[in-house]
């Protein structure tokens, strides 16, 4: 046998479901790739958009469309302009309230790798248990004068899942912190943005002539996935 048909058949049950959860985890980094990006996020054309709206003072516009968008930028000025009849503050608790829940409901999302990165390493260890559990009854059934091939199947399948194990949980940690990082800079550059295109509000300078009309909430970015 060679390497990779030793690492693909020789962690026997275990090794499968190790192997299985790898595949698990390609498929969440690369949906996690796509999805936390800044044009899911900070999309620079639909800032252009609200930006030219509220120069031209046509906020129930700038309202349907942030609306309609379901980037971070846009749900967030989406809960300000609901609050705008309030008064500035009232725009800026909610542009807290908004980003805070949006980035919250991201973090939750990639909490996902890092249970993965948590998990995989413990089924290796299981595998390590299970395969040296193995080889010491064999080294009893034989009088305690086993030949050495007689342990190398249950021995390779402690070092097998060992190695499986932490082959997955080292890059879905590694995958986990970047995506973190990632978050919490967009998610603030993005509020950064929203704090911009409202600052036109605070004093009163910008006002709704009337309170726009409450609309539902899109849904986020990241339950409908890259656009």
């Amino acid at each position: 046998m060679n390497m990779a048909e030793i690492l693909f058949f020789g962690g026997g049950v275990i090794g499968w479901i190790i192997w299985a959860l790898s595949v698990v985890t390609i498929g969440i980094i690369v949906q996690y790739f796509v999805l936390i990006r800044r044009a899911n996020i900070l999309p620079e054309e639909i800032r252009a958009k609200i930006e030219a709206l509220f120069e031209q003072q046509q906020y129930r516009e700038a309202l349907e469309l942030t609306g309609l968008d379901p980037s971070f930028l846009s749900y967030t000025v989406h809960a300000a302009l609901r609050e705008a009849s309030r008064g500035y503050g009232a725009m800026e608790r909610a542009v807290d309230e908004a980003s805070e829940e949006r980035t919250a409901r991201l973090l939750r999302q990639v909490e996902w790798l890092n249970l993965i990165g948590n998990v995989s390493p413990m089924l290796g260890l299981l595998g390590t248990v299970w395969g040296m559990i193995g080889a010491f009854f064999k080294i009893v059934q034989k009088g305690g004068t086993p030949e050495p091939a007689a342990l190398a199947s249950d021995i390779g399948v402690a070092l097998v899942t060992t190695l499986l194990g932490l082959g997955v949980a080292i890059p879905a940690l590694a995958v986990y912190g970047l995506m973190r990082n990632r978050i919490d800079s967009l998610s603030s550059e993005a509020v950064v943005a929203v704090q911009e295109l409202l600052s036109g509000f605070r004093g009163g300078h910008r006002k709704p002539s009337r309170e726009p009309t409450p609309r539902a909430e899109p849904d986020a970015a990241e339950d409908q996935g890259p656009s």
